[in-house]
């Protein structure tokens, strides 16, 4: 049996005024995708539990079958198993932005989409800087990077799992003046974030930036703390080999604790230029050595984070026809039993720009899958259906063994 998990990224919503009160997915041409609910069936899933953030850190841990109540401690420690950082039991790992903030306001999450080479060249000044060390700043891709706090018996970190910091995305175009981060340790996260507004601004890097036209990166900002989490092996869980295609580390992380490989595919960017085709081909090339391959896509979550509906539609149109067109094909021609998911993490929607809780929908069709009465993949049909899985960590057992 060859399974497939296609991710588009934060692509629940709500109905849009713009489309005559459908949602994105239900006005996106998706003919694949529905090809899939015709087949096989439509359900729902909450992986964000009310009282954790409605990230991707913790709706895909649900989606990958692992409860967040159970094993959730923090974004930056998963993006940190992504670059092979080894964390010991007592070191803490700090998500490190690059952002653009003007007059009090988050202009952009990502500053302007920063390269990584201008990223490592502004994380290095603020290295240079820090006063502490224990600290270490530790570049990633893009405006993506870490704050690593190496901790010993004789210096204790100041962190808690009480320590709150809100994520910038979740901050866009409004005041950040109320959501510094807080609780034990905070004044330390603050302090940095401050002096690196100071280190940045006139460094050259900001100063071509700025010529060029582009927003220049204002300061750090730090958020999503947390510690080593311990995921037992998904082999060892469900007895099946798998594999991670994506371009975000926060997945490239989560798929290294869980045992899972995973495939670079060049032209992925974790934005709407990537390219969804090559995306689609390495899958089916990886399903000739995996049991099970997941591709995620982050295009429709960036395109909601800017508030941009047509980015976001035509990001699922991109995804239908790309990557899921392909495999299914594939896997019809195959001659091999399988079964293929399509479903988001999380809802992320348009008129906030923020990650939010609540259900996504999902379709399941392949061996086993008895159809039910759907013909169309999308949030109305999902919450219409008696097939709910409410803790969403139960999805992936019954995705593999219903």
């Amino acid at each position: 049996m060859k399974y497939v998990i296609i991710i588009p990224d934060g692509c629940a919503d709500e109905a849009q005024s713009e489309l005559d009160g459908k949602t994105p997915l239900q006005s996106a041409a998706t003919p694949t995708m529905d090809e899939i609910a015709r087949r096989g069936v439509v359900g729902r899933a909450n992986h964000t539990p009310t009282h954790l953030p409605a990230g991707s850190s913790v709706a895909n841990m649900s989606l990958l079958g692992y409860s967040p109540l159970e094993n959730y401690t923090g974004r930056a420690p998963l993006e940190a198993a992504a670059q092979g950082i080894e964390l010991g039991d007592d070191d803490w790992c700090v998500r490190c932005n690059l952002v653009t903030v003007e007059d009090q306001t988050m202009k952009s999450f990502t500053a302007g989409h920063i390269s990584s080479e201008e990223a490592q060249r502004l994380l290095a000044i603020a290295q240079e800087n820090a006063a502490d060390a224990r600290l270490e700043f530790v570049p990633g891709v893009s405006y993506r990077n870490l704050l690593m706090m190496r901790v010993t018996p004789d210096s204790p970190a100041p962190f808690s799992q009480e320590t709150r910091a809100t994520p910038p995305h979740d901050l866009t175009d409004k005041t950040v003046a109320e959501d510094f981060p807080r609780g034990p340790g905070s004044d330390m996260l603050c302090e940095l974030m401050e002096q690196s507004a100071g280190w940045f601004e006139d460094h050259e890097v900001n100063k071509k930036r700025i010529d060029a036209g582009k927003l220049p990166a204002t300061n750090v900002w730090l958020w999503g703390l947390g510690q080593k989490p311990k995921l037992a092996p998904f082999k060892e869980v469900h007895g099946i080999s798998g594999a991670m295609i994506t371009a975000v580390d926060l997945l490239r992380g989560l798929a290294a604790l869980i045992g899972w490989d995973r495939i670079e595919v060049p032209g992925a960017t974790g934005y709407t230029d990537t390219d969804y085709a090559a995306k689609g081909q390495y899958a089916i090339d990886a399903l000739a050595k995996y049991d099970l391959v997941c591709v995620h896509v982050e295009a429709p979550d960036e395109s909601s984070h800017e508030g941009d509906l047509g980015k976001k539609i035509k990001s699922l149109e991109e995804i239908d026809n790309k990557i899921v067109a392909p495999i299914l094909k594939h896997l019809d021609e195959s001659g091999e039993e399988f079964r293929i998911l399509v479903t988001p993490d999380h809802p992320t929607y348009l008129s906030t720009k923020t990650h939010t809780h609540g259900n996504v929908p999902f379709t399941i069709c392949g061996t086993g899958i008895s159809p039910d009465q759907n013909s169309e993949y999308h949030e109305v049909a999902a919450e219409a259906s008696d097939l709910a899985k409410l803790n969403g960590w139960e999805l992936m057992p019954y995705f593999l063994k219903s």
